[in-house]
């Protein structure tokens, strides 16, 4: 099995690093993340970054960029980027408005003009799914498929977040081999189903519904680089969550 880094979303710990952020990157490490995906960076400087992440042996993967930053600071976030040497930049959401197949023609031309950019400056761009963009079709097919369809991979790479996929009623085995080698980052991510659609929750690793061992096995013949945890939204206190999701995959990945 090809090995994986696991890293951290630290969306996940928005509350935690909100209070102290550098404290919070000190526990992720000693937890045993190898690597840490931002979404923001609490107003500390690029270099602070990237002495206090060597200092924590931490491997800075990515980052979530909304839209209208990677349109507006597009040269701001690269900068960072390579100050603390991360290889991805990621657009992790699209507001309601750029959800129509319309809108989406003219997100595909934003996104390859973002990819080129970023291409040349040697870091990856990527998109990060939830469930709508198996919902809207564009020329008859399903967004998330278009997207990838008309951007070159040199400019738009896969994360993909395999607890939307299988939300969105798509098998997460086949859409992990379907964009197999061009895959990078996939978010490992655990939901647990009540009883109605409506009653769903993002869940620690191993309590959910979603069949983690052979998703990540699938993974990893899938050339996988980065298995990334994310808890949406934590019941328990999001430090003792992402423990916990360490534990599960030490227990059963990393044993």
């Amino acid at each position: 099995m090809n090995r994986m880094g696991i890293g951290l979303q630290m969306y996940t710990l928005r509350d935690n690093t909100a209070a102290d952020f550098e404290g919070t990157l000190r526990e992720v490490a000693a937890m045993g993340y190898e690597g840490v995906e931002f979404a923001g960076y609490g107003d500390i400087e690029a270099e602070r970054m990237r002495d206090l992440l060597q200092e924590l042996n931490l491997k800075a993967i990515g980052s979530h960029i909304s839209l209208k930053s990677l349109e507006d600071n597009l040269e701001g976030e690269i900068s960072y980027l390579k100050t603390i040497g991360a290889k991805y930049a990621i657009c992790p959401w699209m507001p309601v408005e750029a959800r129509e197949a319309e809108a989406w023609k003219a997100n595909i031309d934003k996104f390859m003009a973002i990819g080129k950019r970023l291409n040349e400056e040697g870091i990856v761009f990527a998109y990060h799914n939830h469930e709508f963009e198996f919902q809207v079709e564009l020329d008859g097919e399903m967004v998330f498929d278009a997207l990838y369809a008309r951007i070159a991979p040199q400019y738009l790479q896969v994360e993909m977040d395999i607890g939307w996929v299988q939300y969105a009623g798509i098998d997460p085995l086949q859409y992990i081999a379907k964009y197999a080698g061009r895959l990078p980052l996939l978010h490992l991510k655990d939901f647990l189903k009540g009883d109605s659609d409506s009653a769903i929750d993002t869940v620690e690793l191993g309590r959910g519904d979603l069949q983690l061992l052979p998703i990540i096995d699938a993974a990893s013949k899938a050339s996988v680089e980065w298995l990334i945890v994310e808890q949406d939204r934590c019941a328990n206190p999001p430090l003792e969550s992402v423990a916990e999701s360490i534990a599960w995959l030490k227990e059963n990945y990393l044993k």
